[in-house]
């Protein structure tokens, strides 16, 4: 029941992590703060489709 997402920066889109997350627990988007080393800050990583 888990799949790979991938997780894009909200602020410069770039795609820098992907990671798993159960389908059944949590349908909706998953919203991670991570690092973006093109900005060289922490930022929100939303998931993408």
């Amino acid at each position: 029941m888990r799949v790979i997402i991938t997780l894009a920066c909200t602020e410069c889109g770039d795609r820098n992590y992907t990671t798993t997350k159960n389908k059944r627990t949590t349908p909706e988007r998953l919203e991670i703060r991570k690092y973006s080393p093109r900005l060289k800050k922490y930022t929100i990583h939303r998931e993408t489709r």
